[in-house]
């Protein structure tokens, strides 16, 4: 079985990013070669592998058991593909629900404005600002560039067109947003104005192809740079580092319009769902039953200084 399972990361993930074939990589070692991995495979049965995810259930969420037999199964069909066993039993095999994994909260309104005070210390600082306020996904965010910003907008049109991001692009393989309806151009709350304002001109007004949340090398920013300085506000604005993360920032954007007045379906086009159906089931602790534009509301809520 380790070498089915290695073969297949050798040569069927050119198509991934370095960091999904790492991801894969680093499950195999922890979870599949120290228990199945000097398994024969033409001796490998359903049982087997019943039995295995099992056990991984027990340690594991759903999602990465549901993962961890998809790998092993594409493994296993490459090896039945050049000769090497007759049957993919891994394919008859159903993966079991793993544990609850954490749900995601949201800020309270006090928290949220403890979050915000904090953050103009933090190089995250816009970052912080414009993922609250306007709900754009961290992958969406970490690749913008300032050619899809605009902070004048045009007052003179009739209607006219408010300061605005275009989240066209995220960092996933491919460069593409999560899902078609992701692509989308969010209007910005005039303290996202202000503090993009602030951000471009400590960056010397950079090019239009020059990003807008480099890292402190001007490069991309990993998830794992985010997150860093993101716990080093939290914990100044006397949060638990532990009980928060960025992606929650999307999350307290949903509560808050919802709170406020917002309707589901306005919400779910700010977040680029598909219908509302994913809003409920996504952010159903989030949304309130009494359910106007999310920038006015977020200005409301906020104020419009940086």
């Amino acid at each position: 079985m380790a070498d089915a399972v290695n073969d297949w990361l050798s040569y069927d993930l050119t198509r991934v990013t370095v960091h999904t074939k790492e991801n894969y990589e680093s499950l195999v070692r922890a979870h599949v070669l120290p228990t199945i991995g000097a398994r024969k495979l033409r001796d490998l049965t359903a049982t087997d592998v019943d039995r295995w995810l099992l056990e991984r259930a027990k340690v594991l969420s759903t999602r990465t058991v549901r993962l961890l037999h998809s790998l092993l199964n594409r493994a296993v069909n490459r090896a039945m593909a050049h000769d090497k066993v007759k049957r993919n039993v891994v394919s008859v095999c159903r993966p079991p629900l793993g544990r609850q994994g954490r749900p995601s909260k949201s800020l309270t309104v006090d928290q949220a404005k403890a979050l915000l005070a904090a953050a103009p210390k933090s190089p995250l600082h816009a970052y912080i600002v414009v993922s609250l306020l306007t709900g754009a996904r961290t992958e969406e965010l970490r690749p913008l560039t300032w050619a899809n910003v605009d902070l004048d907008g045009q007052a003179d049109h009739d209607p006219p067109v408010p300061p605005s991001i275009r989240v066209w692009h995220s960092v996933r393989a491919g460069g593409d947003t999560k899902t078609r309806r992701s692509r989308r151009t969010l209007a910005l709350p005039a303290r996202c104005v202000a503090v993009l304002r602030l951000q471009r001109q400590q960056q010397n007004h950079p090019a239009q192809d020059r990003l807008v949340f480099p890292s402190a090398a001007g490069t991309e920013m990993d998830r794992h740079n985010v997150l860093r300085a993101f716990r080093q506000v939290v914990d100044a604005a006397g949060l638990d580092t532990d009980a928060w993360t960025p992606r929650e920032l999307r999350h307290s954007l949903v509560s808050l319009l919802s709170d406020n007045g917002v309707s589901i379906e306005d919400i779910a086009d700010l977040c680029g769902h598909s219908g509302t159906s994913v809003t409920e089931t996504v952010y159903r602790h989030q949304l309130r039953p009494v359910l106007l534009g999310g920038a006015i509301a977020m200005d409301r809520i906020f104020g419009v200084e940086p």
